[in-house]
């Protein structure tokens, strides 16, 4: 099961947090040229409007720094008209240690808690899917309650990195949990590019990302075909919680297809739990009223 249809968001709106490069700017170029309308939420304003000036029909660029909760909240309150498709994307990956505007260790804050505040804030408007991009290194992670922001631990980038890719993976899980609950016909999804030879990495100075850019490119897909699978996550006839990945070796590359998760990231106890301290961490909760709700 590899087909999907974008011409299905022709007209509709869909949201591409971190727009202007790399995965998400080939997933918004190609929603695009399917005729949706495509809003990009990136943290320099330029830097967008440089990506929507190579996209055809009807973009727009809108600020959104998920390093800084303030920011989140701002976006949310200023874009209030129906989105069909949220495409939580913008991440970081593997930075020295630093933190948000809000004190939270980088990665955690900008892959999790970022895009948690944000899908919360907006789901009252929200009335077809939110997609989640995840990672192949979801599978290293783990969730440490008693020291999600690496104060007492030696911080170890990749461990931070897995830690915030599993916890997309439980955030989706919980998510469409609390939809379904809710009775929203909203579905929470989540995908993986695999190996994307994007500048993720070799933007980035550290020997370590430059070790990392060395070995992953020689094997890496061209952006574009990593966005097919959150553009599949997005439009294919699937179930809420499907994870979408490149079906082939190691989920490296090759068409999107339907792929699976660690155990961990199918812990509904600890899925439940992370929702809850999220809720702590950023002050926003799962909105009471959702459209088309029961």
């Amino acid at each position: 099961m590899t087909t999907f249809d974008l011409s299905a968001l022709s007209g509709r709106t869909v949201v591409v947090t971190g727009g202007n490069s790399g995965i998400g700017q080939s997933a918004g170029r190609a929603l695009a040229a399917a005729g949706a309308r495509v809003v990009l939420a990136v943290r320099t304003v330029e830097n967008g409007r440089e990506a929507a000036a190579t996209m055809p029909g009807r973009v727009e660029v809108h600020r959104l720094d998920l390093a800084d909760l303030a920011s989140v909240r701002e976006f949310a309150t200023a874009f209030t008209e129906p989105i069909d498709v949220l495409i939580n994307n913008a991440g970081v990956m593997i930075p020295p240690l630093s933190r948000t505007a809000d004190g939270f260790e980088l990665q955690f804050g900008t892959n999790h808690l970022g895009p948690f505040a944000l899908t919360n804030l907006l789901l009252p408007r929200i009335r077809g899917r939110v997609v989640t991009v995840s990672s192949v290194g979801h599978r290293a992670g783990t969730i440490e309650f008693d020291d999600l922001d690496w104060r007492r631990r030696r911080y170890r980038a990749m461990a931070a990195y897995g830690q915030s890719k599993l916890a997309n993976l439980l955030f989706t899980a919980e998510l469409q949990r609390r939809l379904t609950e809710s009775g929203s016909p909203v579905l929470a999804t989540a995908a993986h590019p695999g190996l994307a030879a994007t500048n993720l990495l070799s933007r980035q100075q550290t020997g370590l990302h430059r070790l990392a850019d060395l070995l992953v490119r020689p094997f890496a897909q061209s952006a574009a075909a990593g966005a097919l699978p959150m553009l599949y996550a997005a439009t294919a006839e699937l179930p809420g919680n499907s994870y979408v990945g490149p079906r082939g070796l190691l989920e490296w590359r090759g068409a999107p297809t339907l792929v699976g998760r660690s155990a961990r990231a199918r812990d509904t106890a600890t899925a439940g739990r992370l929702w809850q301290v999220s809720e702590q961490l950023t002050g926003v909760t799962f909105p009471q009223r959702l459209l088309h709700a029961a």
